[in-house]
């Protein structure tokens, strides 16, 4: 029986070769640009971006712009989930590319999760640690 399953899995692995390599190189490179990026996009947040919830000048001034730079956004974001979930079963941090993702897309609600995902002990401490590194001010809730 367990020399049928590993046939099986041998077989389905030789025959699909090309597609685990290119879904392991995607969920290489995903993973390396969520571990070069985070104390950068953590340190993109104002810190009283949980209190003072503000329209965006940029949003007003070019809207052609901020519509092109939102949808950029969202697509990435979107990868992103998408390679979390890859990595669910492929090497490399899953559930924290997920959250990457979340965070960049749009959708209703959005705000009020991330103030209560922030809001958690552990994160907003690994958050601001991450800041003071990048010498910015913490997170305020």
């Amino acid at each position: 029986m367990e020399n049928h399953l590993i046939g099986q899995l041998i077989e389905l692995i030789s025959n699909y070769k090309t597609y685990i390599f290119w879904l392991g190189t995607a969920s290489m490179v995903i993973f390396l640009f969520s571990l070069l990026s985070i104390k950068w996009l953590v340190s993109m947040i104002p810190s009283n971006y949980f209190i003072d919830k503000k329209k965006s000048k940029f949003r007003s001034k070019y809207p052609f712009a901020w519509l092109i730079t939102l949808i950029i956004k969202n697509i990435l974001g979107y990868i992103l989930i998408i390679g979390g979930i890859m990595m669910l079963v492929l090497p490399g941090q899953g559930l924290f590319t997920i959250f990457i993702g979340l965070i960049l897309s749009n959708y209703p609600g959005k705000y009020f999760i991330e103030k209560r995902i922030v809001s958690i002990p552990t994160i907003i401490n690994s958050i601001n640690w991450l800041r003071r590194k990048s010498n910015k001010d913490p997170i305020k809730i």
